[in-house]
């Protein structure tokens, strides 16, 4: 846990004083390197400078929108996040999701609250201390390599993003096993896994883009249907 709480994170909000009593209650949790921004302006400068673990964005912002933000700092390095904001709308939900957010908090929350689901991403993501066996493994023509969270495929390198890692690292350890989508939802998103099914598909087909040779008839990532997902290796 020490490792987690030592991970840098980046707070993004446009009200002072919340900003203050976020970072005031990480502290209070063992959390000494958090960066705060009150604009997305700020906070690209910060993202470019510090390389946070983990980003809590607010959606509306004085320059822009938390939305926007988000996919800035993806295109440079893939961090998890977390939008924290009063618009609770399920569309504004569903498209930060789908965007692939880890967490979506609504305001006013309790700082406990907020500080659990922080610890929760942050575990999921960097917490594991049992790597698999394996350095990686062969997929038909391609590789898996589980200590550079890439695949390689023809001489090109394609990496994944941490919740594409997460999941296809799930398959792994249950290979030739299906593999329940509420199993793979709670793996990639914890015990408030409920209404990520749509969101799982979408991060199974961009699996399928990285490690099938023809992700519309996949000979590996295979649909269970009604259960889940199979992750089928030869010679196992």
């Amino acid at each position: 846990m020490d490792t987690i709480k030592n991970k840098k994170i980046l707070l993004v909000d446009d009200e002072t004083e919340l900003l203050q009593l976020v970072k005031d209650a990480l502290y209070k949790e063992g959390f000494y390197r958090v960066f705060t921004a009150e604009t997305c302006a700020a906070a690209r400068t910060v993202a470019a400078q510090q390389s946070p673990a983990l980003c809590l964005l607010d959606v509306c912002l004085p320059d822009g929108d938390g939305f926007s933000l988000f996919e800035d700092i993806r295109r440079h390095a893939d961090v998890p996040v977390i939008f924290l904001t009063a618009r609770g709308e399920p569309d504004d939900k569903l498209q930060g999701l789908g965007l692939g957010a880890d967490d979506y908090i609504v305001k006013p929350f309790l700082m406990k609250e907020l500080v659990l689901r922080v610890t929760a991403v942050l575990k999921r993501i960097y917490g594991r201390t049992e790597e698999p066996a394996a350095a990686g493994f062969w997929l038909g023509s391609r590789y898996i390599d589980f200590e550079t969270a890439s695949v390689q495929a023809d001489g090109r390198t394609f990496s994944f993003t941490a919740k594409e890692f997460v999941l296809l690292r799930k398959l792994y350890e249950n290979k030739n096993k299906i593999v329940t989508s509420d199993a793979l939802c709670e793996a990639a998103w914890g015990d408030g896994y409920y209404g990520y099914e749509n969101t799982l598909m979408v991060h199974i087909r961009r699996l399928r883009e990285k490690i099938e040779d023809d992700p519309s008839h996949p000979a590996h990532l295979i649909t269970v249907k009604g259960i889940g997902y199979k992750l089928v290796m030869e010679h196992e």
